[in-house]
C-alpha cells in the first residue's frame, strides 16, 4: 500500500479530485483563462499539450512520485486549476505542494488559500508528514509571497536548478514547514480565510 494515496478532499465549496483524462477539457479552459501558458515561470500546459500533462502526471503517479489534483469548484463543476503531492519520500514522510495553478479569474481569491489548508491539513494531520516542502521559480515573486502566507520557511536557493519552459535555467527557491510548526500555520490560515469572509 502506498503512502500517499489518491483521495478526493472538499471544503469552503472546493474540492480537489485526483487528475484524470476526463479533466481534460476543464484544465484547457481553466489554463485559457489568462492564457498562463505564455507565462515562462509556470508549468501551465499550453491548450494544445494538455492531454500531454495529464498523461505526464498519470505517469508520475504510476511511478509513486506525484499525485495530482483537478481543483474543481463544487457549486458549479468547473475546473478551476490543478495542484499536486510531488517528490514523495516515504521514508522520510516527507512530500512537496506544487505544479499549482489556477485560472487567472480565481486568483487572489479564497481560492489558493483553501486548497493549500485542505493540502497540508491531509499531510501533517492523516499522512502524519514531518515535512513539507515548496519550490518555485526564483523570479515567480507572486509564488514566493503566497508560499511565504503559508507559514513556510525559506530554506535557500538551488542555483542551476531546472530549465524553464522558454529554455533558459532558473534558480530555485526552496522552501519547508515542519510537523511541529503546523498548528502555528493552521490557526493562521483559518484566522485569514475567516477574515476574508
Amino acid at each position: 500500500m502506498a503512502w500517499v494515496e489518491a483521495v478526493t478532499l472538499s471544503q469552503g465549496g472546493l474540492r480537489l479530485e485526483p487528475l484524470v483524462l476526463s479533466h481534460e477539457d476543464g484544465l484547457r479552459q481553466a489554463a485559457a483563462d489568462g492564457q498562463l501558458w505564455t507565462l515562462r515561470v509556470t508549468s501551465v500546459p499550453e491548450p494544445e499539450n494538455t492531454r500531454v500533462y495529464i498523461d505526464t502526471a498519470l505517469k508520475m503517479r504510476a511511478a509513486g512520485n506525484r499525485l495530482a489534483f483537478a481543483v474543481i469548484d463544487e457549486a458549479t463543476s468547473q475546473v478551476l486549476g490543478c495542484t499536486s503531492y510531488h517528490d514523495i519520500l516515504p521514508a522520510e514522510k516527507r512530500l512537496e505542494i506544487g505544479y499549482t495553478w489556477y485560472a487567472r479569474s480565481v486568483q487572489r481569491t479564497h481560492v489558493n488559500s483553501t486548497i493549500k489548508l485542505m493540502l497540508m491539513t491531509h499531510a501533517f494531520e492523516t499522512l502524519h508528514c514531518n515535512v513539507l516542502g515548496w519550490r518555485t521559480d526564483n523570479f515567480n515573486f507572486a509564488s514566493q509571497k503566497a508560499i511565504e502566507r503559508l507559514g513556510a520557511h525559506k530554506d535557500g536557493v538551488i542555483r542551476g536548478h531546472a530549465l524553464r519552459r522558454d529554455g533558459t535555467i532558473r534558480d530555485t527557491v526552496m522552501y519547508s514547514m515542519r510537523a511541529g510548526e503546523w498548528a502555528e500555520a493552521k490557526a493562521q490560515l483559518l484566522y485569514q480565510l475567516n477574515k476574508a469572509r
